[in-house]
């Protein structure tokens, strides 16, 4: 029986602040994709068991290549809310990982969507491959899910 590999989801709760408020009373849409870096920073320590600052010690960073969002629904000044991540696919050049941010109130979709992340050298600013053991790391986060 043929297999896919899916990596694990995590999930952070965060609260809208009043400084994530724009003109129109809702959070401004610039928010959502700080939610994510956010839940990432903290899923990255918590959950993969390799924070940002072990990746700085070895001289490298990660940053945004690209990033697709699909605003579905606003939250609103006090809402608490749930970020959930997951890779979607790693590789030596960068990952895409996938996010989805529910209200937990009443656990609808605020918005998904996909950011592209490449690894960078923290003296040059280019990007780099990610080494070895960082990929097999990432790896043991994988649920084979048979299709």
């Amino acid at each position: 029986m043929p297999h896919t590999t899916i990596y694990k989801t995590f999930e952070s709760e965060l609260r809208v602040r009043p400084d994530d408020i724009d003109m129109f009373r809702h959070v401004h849409n610039s928010k959502y994709l700080d939610y994510v870096l956010a839940a990432r920073y903290d899923q990255m320590d918590v959950c993969y068991g390799m924070s940002m600052e072990k990746f700085m010690e070895r001289g490298f960073g990660w940053v945004v290549k690209a990033v697709h969002i699909n605003y579905k629904r606003a939250l609103v000044l006090g809402d608490y809310f749930i970020v959930k991540t997951s890779i979607e696919t790693i590789d030596d050049r960068g990952c895409r990982v996938r996010f989805m941010i529910t209200n937990k109130t009443n656990d609808k979709t605020s918005c998904d969507g996909w950011f592209d992340f490449v690894m960078i050298d923290m003296i040059t600013g280019k990007a780099v491959k990610i080494p070895d053991d960082i990929l097999q790391h990432y790896n043991m986060l994988v649920e084979e899910v048979a299709v």
